[in-house]
């Protein structure tokens, strides 16, 4: 399965999740070390954005302050800019800066749909939604982060230590226990 086809699945989930996140859940505690909802909603805003410029081979940019009512639409806003801009010809055989060092285009697409991934279970964690994503998309996402997700990778602003899942967990909590995060 391609990124963008990833991206399909996993983009209109992160953004009913988002939509459906209140501004009285923004104070909530998340999986993310050190990150309340809010500071989630900030980072998918911003990273976002910024990685939408440059794989359009734009400055990165960074993304105005948004109010607590305005979050939630402006998350989903971004992640559709970013969809878009991975979409355009010639996005997945270019070469693109990241912070991990210049990545092929289809190879970044599949970092970040894990890296989604992840955050929208935090999210959907975090505020009592249900997470609902077919197996084979987490088994496609998965088989990429065990092959790209390196120790040089992992650190406190990224993804912990893989964990041990619990016995008999399914395909998205032996993901989660991989990016270092407790399913309990």
């Amino acid at each position: 399965m391609d990124p963008l086809s990833q991206f399909d699945v996993l983009i209109p989930v992160l953004q009913q999740v988002a939509a459906n996140t209140s501004a009285d859940q923004l104070d909530d505690e998340t999986p993310c070390s050190e990150w309340q909802v809010r500071d989630l909603l900030q980072h998918l805003l911003g990273g976002a954005s910024m990685f939408a410029n440059v794989v359009r081979g734009e400055e990165p940019g960074t993304p105005a302050e948004i109010d607590d009512v305005a979050m939630a639409d402006a998350v989903c806003a971004a992640i559709a800019d970013l969809d878009g801009a991975f979409r355009t010809p010639g996005a997945m055989e270019k070469t693109i800066p990241t912070p991990f060092g210049d990545m092929p285009g289809e190879a970044f697409a599949r970092l970040l749909a894990f890296d989604l991934l992840m955050h929208t279970w935090d999210l959907a964690t975090s505020t009592d939604q249900t997470l609902s994503v077919p197996d084979e998309v987490v088994v496609e996402v998965d088989g990429f982060a065990r092959a790209a997700i390196g120790s040089e990778i992992r650190g406190p602003e990224t993804f912990g230590p893989e964990i041990e899942p619990e016995p008999g967990a399914g395909a998205l909590e032996r993901l989660v226990a991989f990016s270092g995060r407790s399913a309990t």
